[in-house]
């Protein structure tokens, strides 16, 4: 019999789960008029699975079940929570794009959005090296389906064939490096992985090689150089809606098996993973900025700097252990992280949300120069596509200027040499960073507009997207309240 504390730590999961299934099966009787039955019904499914999850996190415990496969932590449950949410503005902000490009046919869209969903929270509260995975192609399965969602789209098809085949390959790294793992310590359970490596009765050669394999996956599933080629393909040619869905909440999913694979299971091995994940943040800060110097092609400029968005996020992961110490600046460095990963998901909401609402039937709004004049046109979106720009170029007083204030002083902290010349690294790059994002505020402000067409738009996207860009604001000026949520839940997971 299952006990009481393996339900508490997975009873979201099962509600999201029976919902999928019975939206699926509602939608095969619902005609194309009645189709926001379905968009209902999900949504509320949806926010009731982010308040569950918001309770649990409240509450503050940690709970393993089903044989400790699952944990359901502060952590987790707060990563959770925000995921749900996001997966419910992209689909706001998403579904009038998709009801202009026939996507609503049928409710695929809105089901294939649930089961990813799922995945990440199989993901985020996975224990189990073997549940990790199940997870993770539980997510990638889905997001091949929605790239390729438009199947008469040529650009749409040949995206979801490169995702699948580099996805394929990815999730081999991952699997086989798992596989290495269980060889030398004879457990997928990650808290036991983490006893057995630090028993020093392993081979480290093994779980060197091992680890490499898991590195290579994790960074194909964060978007990091030179496991980057995916990004700006898929991008591009994904419908916008689908590519909000990818570029958002997945994001945080992969922040969480970064944490559970390499901090909780791994953390003995951190002098070689740090290393690791210091040339992988290298890379993806000097070929992301650079790279996104020569676009003109918005999603594709937006795609490189995802890449250099989570060099950023590795610098955090990497500054946490400092010479194999299990807790020298380890709660300050990982909170840094989440944060960061949180109000970067945040604004690339508003960013696609914006594109999304320029973009009109039979009209892709993707190159930059359709965002001449937009001030012009309709100045509260330029407004908020303004914010989003600074924040991504980290520019105060926007949320994007503390999150990176934070890895950097993260780093900076560790009194470690090489870390203080990654900060300033880092620091020469986001300078470089700022100037193609600098380049879409002069277009929308300084630039005749190519078309006088107004921007009207749904009054949900219109609220949602108004609250969307003012929170990028906000939680610049007053952070506080938001980190500490991060600190209080990386010290719960990390026992201290």
């Amino acid at each position: 019999m299952i006990d009481t504390i393996s339900w508490i730590t997975v009873y979201p999961e099962i509600v999201l789960m029976v919902m999928a299934c019975a939206i699926l099966l509602i939608d095969l009787g619902v005609k194309t008029p009645l189709r926001n039955l379905t968009y209902v019904l999900t949504m509320l499914t949806m926010a009731v699975v982010a308040a569950l999850e918001a309770h649990l996190a409240i509450a503050g415990q940690t709970y393993y079940g089903f044989g400790n496969m699952v944990v359901s932590d502060a952590m987790g449950n707060w990563l959770k929570c925000f995921a749900a949410i996001a997966v419910m503005v992209s689909l706001v902000y998403g579904r009038p794009y998709a009801g202009h490009r026939d996507m609503l046919r049928g409710g695929e869209l809105f089901t294939l959005n649930m089961l990813s969903l799922l995945g990440m929270f199989i993901m985020i509260s996975s224990n189990n090296l073997l549940l990790t995975y199940m997870g993770l192609e539980l997510l990638t399965l889905s997001s091949y389906a929605l790239v390729a969602l438009r199947r008469d789209h040529v650009a749409a098809t040949e995206a979801a064939m490169k995702y699948f085949v580099l996805g394929a390959m990815a999730s081999g790294f991952l699997l086989y490096g798992m596989s290495m793992l269980y060889g030398a310590t004879g457990t997928l359970d990650i808290t036991q992985l983490f006893k057995s490596i630090s028993s020093g009765q392993i081979r480290p050669d093994v779980l060197v090689f091992g680890l490499v394999f898991i590195v290579a996956g994790l960074a194909f599933k964060l978007g990091v150089v030179p496991f980057h080629m995916w990004i700006p393909d898929v991008y591009q040619g994904a419908p916008t809606a689908v590519t909000l869905m990818i570029g958002g909440a997945p994001k945080l999913a992969a922040f969480a098996i970064c944490i559970r694979l390499l901090v909780e299971g791994m953390r003995p091995l951190a002098g070689d993973w740090q290393q690791m994940l210091m040339v992988l943040s290298v890379g993806s800060l000097l070929i992301g900025n650079l790279a996104a110097i020569a676009q003109t092609n918005l999603k594709r400029m937006l795609a490189f700097s995802t890449i250099s968005q989570m060099g950023f996020v590795l610098l955090g992961l990497m500054s946490g252990v400092v010479n194999g110490d299990a807790v020298t600046f380890a709660a300050n460095a990982y909170s840094s992280s989440m944060f960061y990963v949180i109000t970067y998901v945040l604004t690339t909401l508003a960013t696609f949300g914006v594109i999304l609402l320029l973009s009109r039937e039979g009209f892709e709004s993707e190159e930059i120069s359709d965002f001449a004049g937009l001030n012009q046109r309709s100045p509260l979106y330029a407004a908020v596509m303004a914010i989003c720009a600074f924040s991504l170029a980290g520019i105060p007083p926007m949320v994007g200027f503390y999150a990176k204030l934070s890895v950097l002083q993260a780093l900076v902290v560790s009194g470690q040499p090489l870390y203080m010349g990654m900060a300033i690294f880092a620091v020469l790059m986001s300078l470089v960073g700022a100037f193609y994002y600098l380049r879409l505020v002069k277009v929308m402000y300084f630039d005749e507009p190519i078309t006088a067409t107004t921007v009207n738009a749904p009054a949900d996207v219109r609220v949602v997207l108004s609250i969307n860009g003012a929170l990028v604001l906000i939680l610049g000026l007053a952070p506080g309240s938001l980190m500490a949520l991060c600190a209080s839940s990386v010290r719960q997971m990390l026992g201290m």
